[in-house]
């Protein structure tokens, strides 16, 4: 009995690798530069591994050639995984319960890289720790540039000790504790040794100076005391402060080092942590008045994580370098986290090391031939400023493929200077990557194409500045406006640009960013307040303006007075607010923002405080004793402290900062300018603010009046064509009098259709044109454009509804199932015999649209008809609908819309092969003149 049971199994084995790998050859001809998921027995065939009704089919053909068997017919339709397949090929009812237990198949490709079946990132140090426990995982060079190299069996075995004594402290599941250690080894133990405890890590920057630890902490008792934390772990010289830190942080019981936790040993077992446990409080600045505490939760940051790898194409073959300091979301998520997921050598330095030798951060990419290293805009900058020739001489940078900028505004200027002075040494253009994202999305929320390079879009100033518009200028045009493309939404999550009132604006044209996705924060911790304004319905704010071009995101500036300096937030606020303390500065009349230093291309910070003190002395300690403030505060002096008479700094009626036009004053130089009498200035202000006012009045009431003028007519317009084509008696007279109509609604709104290729479509033969879908305006232009001869494929839904069933049957159009295998590919034969007899047929092989700009996958029907109807393949492009009316959304917007007609692609065959090259070229076809980018690569 022994003996067949393991026959059995060893069968049930080998069958499901063979069906395994028939999935495998069939995804690999689908999509042969797709990087495709791992497939197990119990992946989903439509919604993991993208297969439609043909290809299920194709899929079961191949599986009765490859057993010799034959498989009912239901199983197209009801199977749901690989496993429900192999059920039906082993078939026996002996042999179910191995089927069941059986999960090794598919689970081998995993051994080589990253944990795809785990959950939570404990899951994901267990399952690297348990695989290769030996194995490098993080080089960290110190002050001095000492190396300590921690593998990953080190990593969980101190984080072990960690979680053992966070036990001993009787540390619950759900509560936070504070990390306040700079990078280094008892860091990465403390942090994940919090989360092995089930407890909820918070990290926060230490203090600069060890003189100014005590102003230090009761800087941060805001953070700590809004995440409510029992446990701060730090070092030796903040321990002595644990009386002062527990008299100011109610619920802090313990300051203890990371030594001092290790220590103490308890045996119970660790927690078992969940998808929605919140595994990390990122804070997204030092405020002590509101901090903002975003969750994070074991699902969003591997989301976060999974989707940032697939867009740049990480590989663990590739090298991390990093010296950003890890309280940071970039730092930590993006480079720690991610390099752990990918199990990607992970070469870290001191930020300090960084800041003293910049040249240090390029030596070490040199020396471990780094192929990805991220940050912010200043550091690039700083490279350039900072760095003689003398001190990278024989360096060689040409590993570096991955060049991310992001955390704070993007200068075109910089990447240029960088990439030009750099590219001596090896550094290539195509490796700066600008990228967007924020704490709110986990880190990431959009990339570009990998290896793609900067785009810089250059738009017309004042067009752009007053009405938001970002038209292009023309090449040799001066005074434009340049700002940075940074990429398309990562995979599975969107971005969307909306006005003042939340409607989705046309493309190139500014509005606010939102952005949705599963790796966005639920809200900040308990501050409810701040949750709210974050979100809209579904979407969350960023707080950022920008707008979109070609699928592509452009940051045009921020919403809010948020400044972003060497990757962090700066909040005024809170660097007035302390400001304001010092004696002889006038509290609640100090000014802070950033100014755009036209020679360095980077914002300079800047404050501006009143005070009553003329002595020139004097003002000089003033000025001291402001910088050694803000670096108390920022870690980083201001760039220039202004100190100015009474009265300067501007204020709203209620008393509020008005830090932009504090700025304008300070930029045009009227700093201590005489004063104008306050009628005078109340009327220049009304005069000044009223044409910005009526712009966007205007701009507002012609978007209403177009989209309420198309409206109108469309409504007029579909009631006459419905009407008219229940008694036209000929098909012929009813397509062209619906084309004819098409024609006239777009004159009637004044939307140009610009058609190129016309001459490309094939005179008498026969054929079948697919198009891209981006809008529900595709129909229309597509029959204003086309010949009446066409023949329309819809979906099958449409049939159940009676004014468009009568409306399609009565223009001749042929009806698809979508989602039963079966009778989708009886309609397919039926339609290969249509094609066959004459009849040229129009079909979108996307089938469905999204809001977001891309071209997504497209399904096989239409070029298996053709390949079996032995007929040509005429790909076409459309182009403008989707910014005109969006997925989602009925308001429409003027616009203009292009059709493109590329040459037609005929058949090599009649088979599956022949099919998927007509749908490879007439795909990329469609993609070369889109103008969106291809989400198959996202």
């Amino acid at each position: 009995m022994a003996d067949t049971r393991r026959k059995h199994s060893s069968n049930t084995a080998s069958s499901a690798e063979a069906l395994l790998d028939e999935v495998r050859q069939l995804l690999v001809e689908l999509h042969p530069q797709q990087q495709h998921p791992v497939i197990s027995l119990d992946s989903t065939l439509d919604r993991e591994l993208g297969l439609d009704s043909l290809a299920r089919v194709e899929l079961l053909l191949r599986i009765e050639r490859h057993f010799d068997v034959h498989l009912p017919e239901e199983l197209v339709m009801s199977a749901e995984t690989p496993r429900d397949l192999l059920k039906g090929v082993l078939g026996a009812a002996a042999l179910a319960p191995e089927i069941e237990t059986y999960a090794g198949a598919g689970m081998a490709e995993e051994a080589g890289g990253e944990p795809r079946q785990a959950a939570t990132l404990v899951e994901v140090l267990d399952w690297h720790a348990d695989k290769h426990p030996e194995r490098p995982h993080i080089h960290f060079y110190g002050h001095k540039g000492k190396k300590e190299t921690i593998t990953y069996g080190a990593l969980r075995k101190d984080a072990e000790a960690v979680c053992a004594g966070l036990r001993h402290l009787d540390l619950r599941p759900g509560q936070s504790v504070g990390i306040m250690l700079p990078s280094g080894k008892e860091f990465f133990a403390g942090f994940y040794g919090i989360l092995l405890a089930g407890g909820v890590p918070v990290p926060v920057y230490p203090p600069i100076r060890l003189r100014q630890i005590e102003e230090h902490m009761r800087r941060q008792a805001g953070i700590l005391t809004n995440a409510q934390i029992r446990i701060l772990i730090t070092f030796d010289e903040v321990r002595p402060l644990g009386r002062l830190l527990k008299s100011q942080i109610e619920s802090l019981q313990h300051v203890l080092t990371v030594t001092e936790i290790a220590a103490t040993r308890d045996g119970r077992e660790r927690p078992v942590s969940q998808p929605q446990d919140i595994a990390l409080l990122q804070y997204t600045s030092g405020s002590t008045g509101n901090p903002k505490g975003v969750v994070l939760t074991h699902a969003n940051l591997l989301a976060n994580i999974r989707a940032m790898g697939q867009a740049a194409g990480i590989e663990a073959s590739d090298v991390f370098v990093s010296w950003l300091p890890l309280y940071h979301d970039m730092g930590l998520i993006g480079a720690c986290m991610g390099s752990l997921y990918y199990a990607v050598p992970l070469v870290l330095m001191s930020p300090l090391s960084f800041m003293a030798r910049p040249q240090r951060w390029l030596w070490a990419i040199h020396e471990h031939r780094g192929t990805i290293s991220p940050a912010p805009n200043f550091a690039y900058e700083l490279c350039l400023r900072a760095i003689d020739d003398t001190d990278i001489q024989g360096l060689d940078l040409s590993s570096w493929r991955l060049a991310f900028n992001g955390a704070e505004p993007v200068s075109p200027d910089t990447i240029e200077r960088f990439s030009e002075r750099f590219s001596t040494y090896g550094f290539q253009r195509r490796a700066m990557t600008p990228v967007y994202g924020l704490a709110e999305a986990s880190v990431g929320l959009a990339f570009p194409p990998p290896g793609r390079g900067p785009v810089i879009d250059r738009i017309k100033r004042n067009t752009f500045t007053r009405s938001g518009r970002a038209v292009p200028a023309e090449g040799n045009e001066a005074h434009v406006l340049r700002f940075v493309a940074c990429g398309q939404p990562i995979p599975g999550h969107q971005i969307r640009i909306v006005d003042g009132a939340g409607r989705e604006v046309a493309e190139r044209e500014e509005g606010r960013l939102q952005f949705s996705g599963p790796s966005a924060t639920s809200g900040y911790f308990r501050n409810a307040e701040a949750t709210v304004e974050l979100y809209d319905g579904p979407w969350l704010n960023s707080g950022d303006l920008a707008y979109m071009a070609g699928g592509e995101i452009y940051l045009t500036g921020r919403a809010k007075d948020i400044i972003i300096r060497a990757g962090r937030n700066i909040y005024p606020q809170e660097v007035e607010d302390a400001v304001g303390e010092i004696p002889r500065i006038r509290k609640g009349c100090v000014a802070v923002f950033a100014s755009r230093d036209e020679a360095s291309t980077t914002e300079r910070l800047v404050i501006l405080a009143e005070t009553r003190e003329k002595r020139p002395e004097q003002l000089d300690k003033l000025r001291q004793r402001v910088t050694e403030t803000v670096v108390d505060i920022l870690g980083a002096p201001p760039d220039e402290v202004v100190l100015a008479s009474p009265n300067t700094v501007l204020k709203t009626s209620s008393g509020k900062i008005r830090r932009a036009a504090s700025r304008e004053i300070y930029e045009h130089g009227k700093i201590g300018a005489t004063r104008p009498s306050i009628h005078w200035q109340l009327l220049r202000l009304a005069m000044t603010s009223i044409l910005p006012v009526l712009r966007h009045a205007m701009r507002t009431l012609r978007s209403l009046f177009f989209a309420g003028w198309a409206w109108a007519w469309f409504c007029l317009l579909a009631a006459l064509v419905w009407l008219t084509l229940l008694w036209l008696p000929g098909l012929g007279q009813r397509r062209q009098f619906v084309r004819a109509t098409a024609r006239l609604f777009l004159r009637l709104v004044a939307v140009p259709l610009i058609v190129h290729g016309q001459e490309n479509l094939p005179g008498n033969e026969t054929f079948v044109l697919v198009a891209n879908h981006t809008s529900y305006l595709d129909g229309m232009m597509l029959t204003a454009a086309l010949p009446c001869d066409l023949t329309y494929v819809v979906k099958r839904e449409l049939e159940k509804q009676f004014v468009p069933r009568v409306f399609l049957h009565r223009i001749g159009a042929e009806f698809v199932e979508r989602f039963d295998p079966q009778e989708g590919a009886a309609d397919i034969a039926h339609l290969a015999e249509a094609v066959r007899q004459g009849r040229s047929m129009v079909i979108l092989p996307e089938g469905t649209f999204g809001r977001a700009p891309g071209l997504l996958t497209f399904h096989m029907g239409a070029f298996v008809v053709a390949a079996q109807a032995g007929v040509p393949v005429v790909p076409v492009a459309i182009r403008g609908t989707r910014s005109m009316l969006r997925a989602h959304s009925w308001f429409p917007h003027r616009g203009i819309a292009s059709i493109i007609i590329s040459s037609p692609i005929s058949p090599t065959g009649t088979d599956w092969a022949a099919a998927i090259k007509l749908r490879d070229e007439a795909r990329r076809k469609v993609l070369q003149h889109c103008g969106e980018p291809d989400l198959l690569d996202s």
